[in-house]
């Protein structure tokens, strides 16, 4: 063999190795490719699924038994109170005879037992109103009792009492009903007789009723030190709208907007805000002025980001993805140390620093892989605000609060859509913030909703005088 003959071997051996290795290559890309196939395939399942976002993935191979546990593990016993009012009581006399044998009974002693119930029935209230004319300017004049909500005679003399319009702005507002089983739930258990258009007026009134309420809600969260704010897509004449949500210490403020940049932000925590924003990351968040105001970017959103990436990526490519969720898990659990009293204040601080040299180092890398380039661009943008939360203890490194006030919403829009006017969608947004405040401050909407629409002058509520300001 010559020297030519030799070196085309050698040539044809490495061809040969370069084939082979693009081979491997390319069933390794193939195995990816079939992978994300699978994983695409499900997620897109998973979001035409009605019940997706109440899904729990594949159950448990051995799941616990449902029901108490026998013995030691069967939990703190309890069970119904007794009342402390009693309406009426009945008599239950012995049986004459046995129902086993037959013999006589003998009288022994005398247990009680309880019932709660509810009673099926409809009052209907007539005030006789005395009607009069002033003397000196000859203007009409008419008495009102403190249980009237409204003067209005005529055509709408027969109306909704107070306590039958707040169970229905509960059911409809709060529970999500739409107000078709707003009006059956009326209908069959208290025998209400009621249309749809009645409750959706009548809920329009009361939200009008609240409209003062709903303004002092306004003026507590943009007095508030901290807010978390965030928005979700709402139908308003089934055009897309949005929902709009600042949940601050002591108050929830809902509102329904034509769109989602900063001038709808501003007319919730208003644009000379300052204090502390907890938000996803959203630019228009950033867009208030001014040097008082902080910023907590969420810290679950790009933990779940890593997440996903490292399920997807190559093991070389998902180093990045998971070098950052490390890093940011550290940074939760220096939180928890300090908030155990292990970590002293100077402890945090330092810790805190070498935290943010990490990550520095972490975003001065390049990269190739263009999903590590995109989380790598965000992360750049989100860096100043990443770590408030160690900065300023007891601030929530998440904004779950904010996503937790927009679920009832979510459910509902799922039910019946959303809204078909924009006086309905102000309704919404109106009584949603009265209702979800009231459940914030663990204080009952009931009594509130019905002394606002028995008030014959407006009536701002004691759950929206929270402020920083005496």
């Amino acid at each position: 063999m010559n020297g030519s003959e030799s070196r085309r071997s050698e040539r044809e051996e490495e061809l040969e190795r370069e084939i082979q290795r693009l081979q491997q290559e390319n069933e390794r890309l193939r195995q990816q490719l079939e992978r994300l196939r699978q994983q695409l395939e499900k997620a897109l399942r998973a979001a035409k699924r009605q019940a997706a976002p109440h899904s729990r993935g594949e159950p448990k191979q051995n799941p616990q038994a449902p029901g108490r546990k026998a013995g030691a593990a069967y939990g703190r016993q309890a069970c119904r109170s007794v009342p402390r009012q009693v309406h009426e009581a009945r008599d239950v006399p012995l049986p004459k005879s046995c129902s086993h044998c037959g013999g006589p009974v003998e009288f022994q002693r005398t247990a009680q037992q309880f019932q709660e119930e509810i009673v099926r029935r409809t009052l209907v209230r007539r005030f006789d109103i005395a009607i009069g004319q002033c003397r000196d300017c000859h203007r009409h004049v008419q008495g009102r009792h403190e249980l009237q909500t409204s003067d209005a005679l005529g055509a709408a003399a027969v109306q909704l009492g107070p306590e039958a319009l707040t169970l229905a702005a509960l059911m409809n507002k709060q529970m999500g009903l739409s107000l078709g089983h707003t009006t059956q739930v009326l209908q069959q258990g208290f025998g209400l007789q009621v249309s749809r258009g009645g409750i959706c007026r009548a809920l329009a009134r009361v939200a009008a009723r609240a409209g003062p309420s709903y303004q002092g809600l306004l003026v507590a969260a943009r007095q508030s030190l901290v807010n978390h704010l965030d928005e979700t897509g709402w139908r308003v004449g089934a055009r897309l709208q949005w929902l709009h949500v600042a949940v601050a210490e002591q108050v929830t403020v809902y509102a329904i907007l034509p769109g989602r940049g900063w001038e709808q932000l501003a007319y919730i925590v208003g644009a000379d805000y300052e204090g502390f924003l907890g938000h996803d990351g959203w630019a228009a968040y950033y867009g208030f002025p001014g040097e008082n105001v902080y910023h907590q970017s969420c810290l679950a959103h790009p933990l779940r980001r890593c997440r996903e990436l490292a399920q997807v990526l190559s093991p070389t490519a998902a180093r990045f993805p998971l070098a950052v969720q490390d890093l940011l898990q550290r940074a939760l659990a220096l939180r928890d140390r300090y908030g155990q009293q292990e970590v002293s204040r100077h402890g945090l601080a330092v810790a805190t620093g070498r935290l943010q040299v990490e990550m520095d180092g972490l975003l001065q890398k390049p990269y190739r892989c263009p999903a590590n380039v995109r989380l790598a661009k965000h992360l750049r943008h989100e860096q100043p605000w990443l770590f408030t939360f160690l900065h300023c203890p007891g601030l929530d490194a998440t904004n779950n609060a904010a996503e937790r006030a927009l679920r009832p919403f979510v459910i509902a829009r799922k039910v019946w859509g959303g809204n078909r006017t924009w006086k309905g969608a102000q309704t919404q947004h109106i009584l949603g913030s009265i209702l979800r405040t009231c459940w914030q401050q663990r204080q009952d909407p009931f009594p509130r909703i019905v002394a606002l629409l028995r008030s014959p002058t407006p009536l701002i509520l004691d759950i929206a005088r929270t402020s920083r300001s005496p």
